[in-house]
């Protein structure tokens, strides 16, 4: 099977290129920006008739969050308009589309996991793009895509909450982090894991959520990361202590979700996979990632 991967040096896609299943005939073609711009309809085009793909895979997404609010229109050209793109062309060359998508859809305003159905609701630029994007997936493949949203992605590559959170263990005495804004923190791996069971059910269409298991706040995330950093020797002790403190305290460009946890009961059913506990998930990223990948570029 011909895939095409875009986003590939992110981390999702990143993952997906180390978690490739072994045995299976398929042939990843992984672009990122520099090979392909989703962006431009033409090079888009282009690109589907060079790799002829069965499948395309698409994680690029423009996921600056605040930055999102004062650049919607690139924002909404990578998000939208790039996703519509990809979809149009994988109905043209007869491809199935895997469609990246996120928690923020959602208000946050519900005490209960929301589920794919539920109706989507974003506070802000990067939600409202992003859920044009699925909208634009589900119309031009007839519903026929697959749009998996997942939440509080990180990974021991790239730019992420644990990394930052490293990175400031070692500079700073004292730190102030968010307690009451909840969801899931997700391994980009379990996820690439997940997509991979997905790619071999081609029967899988519509909305899927996909996140580790369980829930907690920001706060409890990065106490967590300092446990887990510390008792693996990713992290030497520092004597940094991580202190709760409310959103209200530290007021950024764009709202999110106060609570944004996914319901991924259908998810863990359709593809066979026992739910890991986001603690857990965590703590295998620790030990598995060398200390030079989780301190690198933070």
């Amino acid at each position: 099977m011909n895939i095409l991967l875009t986003g590939c040096n992110g981390q999702l896609g990143w993952e997906l290129r180390r978690t490739l299943p072994l045995g299976q005939d398929y042939t990843i073609h992984a672009v990122d920006i520099d090979q392909l711009d989703i962006t431009d309809a033409v090079a888009v085009a282009e690109q589907m008739d060079r790799t002829q793909p069965q499948l395309v895979i698409n994680t690029a997404a423009y996921t600056a969050v605040d930055r999102a609010e004062d650049d919607s229109d690139a924002a909404d050209r990578v998000n939208h308009l790039g996703a519509a793109y990809l979809a149009r062309e994988a109905v043209r060359v007869g491809a199935r589309l895997i469609h990246i998508s996120t928690d923020f859809v959602f208000d946050g305003q519900q005490s209960h996991p929301y589920q794919p159905h539920d109706s989507p609701k974003p506070m802000g630029v990067y939600g409202r793009t992003k859920l044009a994007g699925e909208r634009a997936v589900l119309s031009a493949t007839t519903g026929q895509a697959l749009v998996i949203r997942t939440a509080w992605l990180y990974s021991a590559h790239g730019h992420n909450f644990p990394k930052t959170i490293l990175r400031l263990l070692r500079q700073r005495p004292e730190l102030g982090i968010v307690c009451d804004q909840v969801g899931t923190p997700t391994w980009a791996r379990g996820l690439a894991q997940a997509i991979w069971r997905a790619v071999a059910q081609p029967q899988l269409t519509g909305v899927l959520h996909w996140s580790d298991a369980g829930a907690c706040s920001w706060y409890d995330f990065a106490v967590a990361i300092q446990e887990e950093a510390e008792q693996c020797g990713v992290l030497a002790a520092t004597g940094s202590t991580i202190k709760p403190i409310g959103s209200e305290t530290y007021p950024l460009p764009a709202s999110r979700p106060s609570y944004s946890v996914l319901d991924c009961r259908d998810s863990y059913r359709l593809l066979c996979m026992e739910p890991t506990h986001w603690r857990r998930a965590l703590r295998q990223m620790m030990t598995t990632a060398t200390a030079a990948e989780l301190l690198v570029n933070i």
